[in-house]
C-alpha cells in the first residue's frame, strides 16, 4: 500500500541558519539569450524551505546584513517561513552560479565576515527562545565555517534539549565535535564528513561503521551517514538500518541532504513514526535530486517517491 505524506499541521521547527546567502544563477534561455535569478540560498535555508513544504512551521534564525541583507530580505519574506533574523554589521553573504553549460559553476562569491560578540550572543539568544516553543531545533553550520564561534554549536544543542526540544544537527567537525558535547537526538553527516571527524578512512564497510559508531559513543542519539547515491547506514543504541533511496541516472546532488533534513524534521514534529520519517527524508532528498533548485521538491512527488525508498534493519 502507497504510504501518503499526512496533511498539513504546522508544528514549529527552528532552524539556526547563520549565514543565509543571497545566490545568483545565470542560465541559458533558447540558444542565445540569458535568465538571471536570485534566490535565498545556503544550508538552513534549503532546510527550512523544505520542512514548510511538508507542513511544519519553520522559524529561521540568522543575520542579515550589508547591501546584499537588504537584497536578500524581501526573498525571504516570500518564503512560507517565520524570520527571526539579527542585523548584523557584516553584509550577507553572496554568490553566482553559471549554468549555462549545463554544469553549476561557482564564478563568484563573497562570503560574510564574523559577526561581532554581542551580535552573536543576540544571535543564539533570540534562537534558543525560538528553539523552546518548538518541536525540534535542527542546527546548521555557518559559510564560511570559521564565522561562528565553534563552542556556539554544543551550547545551542545543550540548551535546547534541557528545555525539552529534540534536536538535529547537520555540520562538519569541528562544529560536530562541539555540538556532541550537547548530546544531540540525531546527527546527520556524510561519509567525507566522517572521515573528517575520526581523521582516518572510512571506505572500508568495518571502518564505516566503526566510524559511525564513535559519533554515536560522542553523544549522538542517532547517527545517520549519507554516501551520495548509495544507501545510508543510521545507527542508534538499540537497532541499525540501510536506508536506501530511489536511484536515478541523471539530476543535481546539491541541496539533496538539506532536503532530507528538512523533510525528517517535519516528519518527527508532525509526530511521524521514526522509520517512517525516515523514509519521508530519503523520498524528498530524491525529490530535490530530479530539480535544480536546491531544497525543493513538492508533496506530492515526495509521496509519489516513497514506496521506492526502502529502509532495511541490518540487525
Amino acid at each position: 500500500m502507497t504510504t501518503r505524506v499526512p496533511p498539513v499541521s504546522r508544528p514549529p521547527v527552528t532552524v539556526f541558519s547563520p549565514q543565509p546567502l543571497l545566490g545568483i544563477t545565470i542560465e541559458l534561455r533558447g540558444t542565445d539569450q540569458d535568465d538571471v535569478h536570485m534566490h535565498p540560498a545556503g544550508q538552513g535555508v534549503w532546510v527550512a524551505r523544505m520542512a514548510a513544504e511538508l507542513g511544519s512551521h519553520p522559524i529561521l534564525c540568522g543575520f542579515i546584513g550589508g547591501e546584499t541583507g537588504q537584497v536578500l530580505r524581501p526573498l525571504l519574506d516570500a518564503l512560507d517561513v517565520e524570520l527571526r533574523l539579527v542585523k548584523a554589521s557584516p553584509a550577507t553573504g553572496a554568490y553566482v552560479i553559471d549554468r549555462r553549460s549545463g554544469e553549476r559553476d561557482i564564478i563568484a562569491g563573497a562570503w560574510s565576515d564574523p559577526p561581532s560578540r554581542h551580535e552573536v550572543d543576540d544571535l543564539f539568544s533570540v534562537t534558543v527562545a525560538a528553539a523552546l516553543e518548538s518541536e525540534l531545533l535542527v542546527v546548521c553550520g555557518p559559510t564560511p565555517p570559521e564565522a561562528m564561534p565553534t563552542q556556539i554549536f554544543g551550547d545551542l544543542v545543550a540548551d535546547a534539549r534541557a528545555g525539552g526540544t529534540r534536536t538535529i544537527i547537520d555540520l562538519s567537525p569541528p562544529r560536530l565535535n562541539s555540538a556532541l558535547e550537547g548530546r544531540p537526538d540525531f546527527v546527520k553527516l556524510d561519509d567525507w564528513q566522517l572521515a573528517e571527524y575520526v581523521e582516518g578512512p572510512v571506505k572500508e564497510p568495518e571502518q564505516f561503521r566503526g566510524a559511525a559508531q564513535r559519533v554515536l559513543e560522542a553523544g549522538a542519539g542517532c547517527v545517520m551517514v549519507t554516501r551520495g547515491g548509495d544507501p545510508a547506514l543510521i545507527l542508534t543504541r538499540e537497532k541499525s538500518w540501510e536506508l536506501a533511496p530511489p536511484r536515478f541516472g541523471r539530476g543535481a546532488a546539491e541541496g539533496s541532504g538539506d532536503s532530507m533534513v528538512g523533510a525528517l524534521a517535519a516528519a518527527l514534529a508532525r509526530g511521524m513514526e521514526f522509520e517512517e520519517a525516515l523514509r519521508v527524508g530519503a523520498a524528498a532528498g530524491a525529490a530535490n535530486f530530479l530539480r535544480h533548485g536546491l531544497g525543493t521538491g513538492s508533496r506530492d512527488v515526495i509521496s509519489d517517491l516513497l514506496p521506492r525508498v526502502e529502509l532495511r534493519p541490518l540487525d
